[in-house]
């Protein structure tokens, strides 16, 4: 029987409209056509040009065959076109897929086969690790070149270069949002330390809820300076091509991480917002530090992951930064956690604000629940701040699953929840805190030893720049931490001093009994590569 409030009630093409963040796009070209949209080594594009190329870009693409379901693998630095892409490729219903930059060409490869890549667009600056991966894959994608002025002239590879395929376009061309918002807008492959990475489907309902969850976590406003210090390739940069077009705000493309060019941007372009894993947020306040300066404005940074340490957080509050500490995976859209903040704590000592600052916090709006269970049971663990259970979430900022991988889609979505494998406490005022990945907590004599707790406290020596602390075997106790310390330029310190300092701070069972000191490995996005670590501890006696 008919409900008397669905009966002749039904969708309609003028009351329902597949939500996708293309729409975005639209119209902040209608709105504010003449506002900078694109910044880039003195050159700068406004929305309505942005809007003009992207949709030319799609014309292109589907005039050479793209499609609906196909896949355009990009690997690229931060640099205009990857903001073009995050729209065009998604307007002719194909699915974007940005590559870790600082993959080998085996990964790489693996990639292109498991996504059935059709186009391939490689910036010029990585052509050979490109074209070595095109030539061990089995795929044969149509293959574009991403030139770049900043370079130089490039030698000539691939069927065309990138301006040649916008300029096959029609910029009158027609296009429309999907037809259905589950469709998928992006292929995003995550780490891949234990074996193949897995590839995980964003859908565009989810990229257009989390772009405004972003917003509103943030409290973005109309027209933000946007810094691209994170990989485009990371979530699809957490969702912020998306985002920025909402706001109307400018992206300012830099090809890579360098603390000086960041300080020079946030100076020569009115930056108001910067994302960046903790340790880029390390790197440009010691930077600062060092030459005595501070920003001159204040910079609201977006951080998600690991805790920033409360030394670092203090730090950078100290030079202009205000952070935002957020948390998530590649599994939800980066970012779906923020740790929103009430008034009244910034009324609290600057260390105290650091402490409540460093936790992960509660859901965004767009986000249905977030919780701690206990895995096996999957029961609430007590908001005690003290007892361990993994973050689990559920609601529609969550990926469609993986690739051609049902058991292990399956398996992330056990007992109606996301798995994120991250251990954490729920805290009596409904924020939790990680405590640690599932694979990094330290069992040693029965206790388990948070790395990030030691982490904290190794961050607040004067002398530590960066820190790591991953289990080291151990015959009587099982495991011991074993500290891996990177040290600020100029200054010395004993491993002695290191272990009396942690001792002085901590547990006598949580303190490191090893301290290795060595520049630490580190991935594209910033992130410490705990797994090289693990294997270097190995060799330790």
């Amino acid at each position: 029987m008919t409900h008397r409030y669905d009966a002749g009630l039904g969708k309609r093409e003028s009351n329902y409209v597949a939500l996708s963040p293309l729409s975005f796009l639209r119209r902040a070209a209608e709105v504010f056509p003449d506002r900078a949209a694109i910044r880039y080594r003195g050159d700068e594009q406004s929305w309505a040009a942005t809007y003009e190329r992207c949709v030319r870009l799609a014309d292109a693409l589907r005039k050479r065959g793209v499609g609906h379901g196909d896949t355009v693998a990009v690997l690229c630095p931060n640099t205009p076109p990857a903001v073009e892409l995050s729209f065009g490729v998604a307007m002719t219903g194909a699915v974007l897929n940005m590559m870790n930059t600082r993959l080998d060409p085996a990964a790489l490869a693996f990639m292109l086969d498991h996504g059935e890549a059709d186009v391939f667009m490689v910036d010029q600056g990585l052509s050979a690790v490109g074209l070595d991966a095109m030539g061990r894959a089995e795929a044969a994608p149509l293959l574009i070149a991403l030139e770049d002025e900043a370079l130089g002239p490039a030698e000539s590879f691939g069927a065309l270069t990138y301006e040649e395929l916008v300029a096959e376009g029609d910029q009158g061309a027609a296009w429309s949002l999907p037809g259905d918002e589950w469709d998928a807008i992006a292929l995003n492959y995550t780490s891949g330390t234990t074996g193949n990475p897995k590839g995980v489907v964003y859908h565009h309902r989810g990229a257009y809820l989390n772009a405004l969850g972003n917003a509103m976590a943030w409290d973005l406003t109309h027209h933000p300076v946007y810094l691209w210090t994170l990989p485009l390739f990371h979530c699809n940069g957490w969702c912020f091509p998306w985002t920025i077009a909402a706001v109307a705000g400018t992206n300012v493309c830099l090809r890579g991480v360098d603390a000086s060019e960041i300080l020079a941007a946030i100076q020569g372009e009115g930056v108001t917002h910067m994302c960046g894993a903790p340790i880029v947020l390390n790197m440009v306040t010691t930077e600062a530090e060092r030459r005595g300066e501070q920003l001159g404005r204040t910079v609201r940074l977006m951080t998600a992951g690991a805790a920033p340490p409360a030394a670092v957080l203090e730090r950078s509050g100290r030079i202009g930064f205000d952070v935002t500490h957020t948390y998530g995976l590649t599994e939800c859209y980066g970012p779906n956690t923020v740790c929103a903040w009430h008034p009244e704590w910034s009324d609290l000592p600057v260390e105290e604000q650091a402490a409540l600052k460093a936790r992960q916090g509660v859901s965004y709006v767009v986000q249905e629940e977030l919780t701690v269970l206990d895995p096996e049971t999957m029961e609430p663990v007590p908001p005690d701040g003290e007892t361990i259970g993994e973050v689990m979430m559920r609601g529609n900022v969550l990926m469609k699953g993986y690739l051609k991988n049902p058991t292990a889609t399956e398996a992330a979505f056990e007992g109606g929840y996301f798995h994120t494998g991250d251990l954490a406490v729920m805290h009596p005022d409904g924020y939790i805190e990680i405590r640690d990945r599932s694979k990094d907590i330290i069992i040693s004599g029965g206790e388990n030893i948070s790395s990030i707790e030691v982490e904290g406290v190794l961050y607040r020596h004067p002398a530590v720049s960066a820190a790591a602390v991953v289990a080291k075997h151990d015959d009587h106790w099982g495991e011991t931490p074993c500290a891996f310390v990177e040290l600020r330029e100029g200054v010395g310190v004993t491993e002695a001093e290191i272990i009396e300092f942690c001792r002085e701070n901590l547990a006598g069972f949580k303190t490191p009994k090893t301290v290795v000191f060595c520049e630490l490995p580190k991935t594209s996005t910033g992130k410490i590569q705990k797994f090289v670590l693990r294997e270097r501890v190995k060799e330790l006696v």
